[in-house]
């Protein structure tokens, strides 16, 4: 998954931006259509051809938006022409920033993944328009989204009751309980070990690693575990010792809190530094990029233990390896506890907006709309059919076990023509990803299998993961300073303390007080306010 949903924070220069354009108020469009739009659901959406000026997010993948196969075919079934301006990737957003500071919108903004704050901002000075009324009388397919995707219509809704923008959904199984480790399943074989079930049993294991010669070339080259930079080890460890999300952040009775300040994570460490000392942990965990844990994985005498990731694909040098590692279940910690961080929200917000500029919202909603039925999906993310896809035969087995519903013929993995690469709204749920054929022993059923056996029995409830939130300008400002000191210097301590650069339990008050000091009440407090906000909607 590309994409994964987190809370983004506008950047000092959006916010000044944000302020230019809106001190630029300017009155909505009438509701009247420049074209008639058919009745809801039905195609083509206007009876006479209509152009929408679409500014695009662009995408490395796509050779021509265009020319796109994808788009033609909308156009063929839609009866509405796009007018296309494409903002370069690295570029994209400041482009977006002038656009809005300048006042010359666009009928359509798609792609950009426009932040709550912009939405707010924007929705409620009138530059954005509000979708409420469109959805009720033509969202078809926007209305079944919200029935199947039951988090959908909650979360993009702006504090204010309105809709601003529509969103891209792509349920990932295995990436909802994405913090996983991978151990060498052929070492545990050799060693005559069994899977390890708690952090003491993992111990053992990694020890057994380190002295026993299981890659049997008669060197003690053997790393037990190693990570990288932004995917390190704690991310699985520490749910031995407290309960967190992804973000380790946690929801307890309705106040929200996290998890680094805890006294299980103060344990946590102390065991990640009895790894580290006794040569358990490569020193190149907190340092080394994918490349370096790439070169490392793919060392001819095969030296590498186990790692933390998502998938072991990510670290490995090539998928026939994959079958070689297999994902240790969530481990019990010495005072019981046993958990799985969660993330249970697969989309993406403010893929499609709608601005005042438009002289037929109605028709530029209708298009949004039908992106999200399950044949324009299809063809804007895996191609034209019995081309690049094709229905499941009889004999098709899918990633959960079941029959096929549909299969790849072809895998869009570089520039291409057919489709837009998970670009612009589109309908991806878990069980639609699920139903895709898979052989076994393949990346995505190694994944779902391990995924719904090992890791989902011990899954955190939903309701103690902080939610996709709106803030306002002034949250949004003040958490983007706050939450990077705090941030780094948590990552900096956690390093420190795992290298024993420093002593956890001598250390450990004064980190408390610092975190105090760099206002983590008031970070805090800001989540607070935004989660009692949306749970009052």
């Amino acid at each position: 998954m590309k994409k994964q949903m987190s809370i983004v924070l506008s950047s000092a220069l959006s916010l000044s931006l944000l302020l230019a354009a809106c001190s630029q108020k300017e009155e909505t469009p009438e509701a009247a259509s420049s074209a008639k739009v058919t009745d809801a659901g039905s195609l083509p959406i206007t009876t006479d051809k209509t152009t929408l000026r679409v500014l695009m997010y662009g995408n490395s993948l796509v050779e021509n938006f265009a020319t796109n196969e994808y788009t033609k075919w909308l156009e063929e079934k839609t009866n509405i022409h796009i007018e296309w301006e494409v903002a370069p990737e690295k570029s994209a957003q400041e482009k977006l920033n002038i656009t809005l500071a300048g006042g010359d919108y666009p009928d359509v903004i798609m792609g950009f993944n426009v932040t709550p704050v912009q939405m707010s901002l924007y929705g409620k000075d009138g530059v954005f328009i509000p979708l409420n009324d469109l959805i009720e009388k033509y969202g078809v397919e926007t209305k079944k989204m919200f029935n199947t995707v039951t988090y959908a219509k909650e979360t993009i809704t702006a504090p204010d009751g309105n809709i601003y923008g529509l969103p891209q959904v792509n349920e990932c199984y295995h990436c909802t309980m994405s913090q996983k480790m991978w151990i060498n399943q052929g070492w545990l074989t050799k060693l005559g070990l069994q899977m390890p079930a708690t952090t003491d049993e993992f111990y053992e294991v990694l020890k057994a690693f380190k002295e026993k010669d299981p890659n049997g070339n008669g060197k003690k080259d053997e790393i037990p575990m190693s990570g990288y930079v932004n995917s390190g080890p704690e991310m699985f460890l520490m749910s031995a010792f407290v309960e967190k999300d992804m973000n380790d952040m946690i929801i307890n009775n309705g106040k929200i809190d996290v998890a680094f300040t805890q006294p299980g994570w103060k344990d946590g460490l102390s065991y990640m530094r009895k790894l580290y000392a006794e040569g358990l942990l490569a020193p190149e965990t907190f340092t080394q990029d994918l490349n370096g844990m790439k070169k490392m994985s793919g060392n001819p005498e095969i030296i590498l233990g186990s790692a933390p990731s998502n998938y072991s694909g990510s670290f490995l040098p090539s998928a026939d390896r994959v079958k070689d590692y297999a994902a240790v279940p969530p481990l019990k910690g010495p005072s019981g506890m046993k958990s799985v961080s969660l993330n249970p929200y697969g989309l993406s917000q403010g893929a499609y907006v709608i601005s005042n500029k438009a002289k037929n919202p109605e028709a530029a909603f209708r298009l949004a709309d039908f992106m999200f039925s399950e044949e324009a999906t299809m063809r804007a993310v895996f191609g034209r059919p019995d081309q690049e896809w094709a229905k499941g035969g009889a004999n098709d087995v899918s990633i959960a076990g079941e029959p096929a519903k549909w299969k790849r013929l072809v895998t869009l993995t570089g520039l291409q023509n057919y489709g837009w690469s998970q670009t612009g709204p589109s309908l991806r749920t878990s069980a639609f990803r699920l139903s895709e054929a898979a052989a076994p022993g393949t990346q995505e059923t190694i994944l779902y299998q391990e995924t719904k056996q090992k890791y989902e029995p011990s899954k955190i409830d939903a309701d103690k993961v902080v939610p996709p939130l709106f803030f306002t300008k002034d949250q949004s400002e003040e958490l983007a300073g706050l939450s990077k000191t705090i941030t780094d210097y948590k990552k900096e301590f956690l390093a420190r303390a795992v290298t024993g650069d420093i002593d956890v339990e001598k250390e450990w008050d004064g980190y408390l007080k610092k975190m105090d000091g760099m206002n983590l009440k008031r970070y805090l407090q800001i989540y607070q306010e935004a989660y009692d906000a949306k749970q009052k909607k």
